[in-house]
């Protein structure tokens, strides 16, 4: 049997105003707070709330075998706990059941990983602080804004207290490789590298309700056909997604 890693990304950024030059110095509401606020809580409402619902009652009904991973930006947890607390007590009812582990990041979703070692590491110490203050769980897996990753990140990531990171897998890097490995970091073997499937992810994440798309409408048994069809000694699945695949790019009602 596969073992599927289930990791979804939970983030809000913080939209802007549309601020003009002599603004400047006179008024400092940089950001639309209403529209922050509006976008929030209509995510919450169709994804958040009904879907940690829907996991909780997956992960009890299974018997505490279902296990999921979520990376919480600090933009998001900010603006919930502005707007609608109540996803984060939904969120740790479902750290509560020991089957959700929670991943650490930038604390602004940011590049820094790019542009400052000093940046990254502060933003990053921030957020674990963050997770740990509110969920009582320190992440011991890193994501990196939107998965980006370079062997320099491992020994930075290592040395803050992580053991492993998620990656997305470029064809250009992979090559002839398969995705469905646990991986080492170059020059930091300490650090274990999980890399997404693309093609299985996609397949949900965007081409599920696609009208369009050969396979559609994809059912169960079909999508797990394709899982049993991966060769036996690929053992680990990583599938991930954008948690508003659920309830925001696609309906609920799919």
């Amino acid at each position: 049997m596969k073992n599927i890693c289930l990791y979804f990304q939970v983030h809000q950024p913080f939209r802007l105003n549309n601020y003009s030059f002599f603004q400047i110095g006179s008024d400092e509401a940089y950001f639309d707070e209403m529209m922050n606020r509006d976008i929030l809580r209509r995510v919450a409402y169709n994804c958040y709330l009904p879907f940690n619902g829907l996991l909780l009652r997956l992960i009890e009904s299974t018997g505490y075998r279902l296990q999921v991973s979520f990376s919480l930006s600090s933009t998001v947890i900010e603006q919930l706990l502005w707007y609608v607390p109540e996803v984060l007590d939904s969120f740790r009812a479902l750290v509560a059941t020991g089957c959700v582990e929670l991943l650490g990041e930038t604390a602004a979703h940011s590049l820094a990983a790019i542009v400052s070692e000093k940046e990254f590491r502060e933003q990053v110490r921030a957020h674990t602080h963050l997770i740990y203050d509110l969920f009582g769980q320190m992440p011991q897996t890193f994501r990196n804004t939107e998965l980006i990753y370079a062997d320099s990140i491992a020994p930075i990531i290592n040395d803050l207290g992580f053991d492993s990171i998620l990656a997305d897998a470029g064809h250009d890097v992979l090559q002839w490789r398969s995705p469905n490995y646990i991986y080492a970091a170059a020059g930091c073997p300490a650090v274990k590298l999980l890399l997404k499937n693309g093609q299985l992810s996609d397949d949900i994440a965007f081409r599920f309700a696609d009208r369009g798309w050969k396979e559609w409408p994809l059912s169960p048994n079909r999508y797990i056909s394709w899982l049993n069809a991966i060769p036996g000694d690929e053992q680990l699945l990583n599938l991930f997604m954008d948690y508003e695949t659920f309830g925001g790019q696609h309906n609920y009602s799919q």
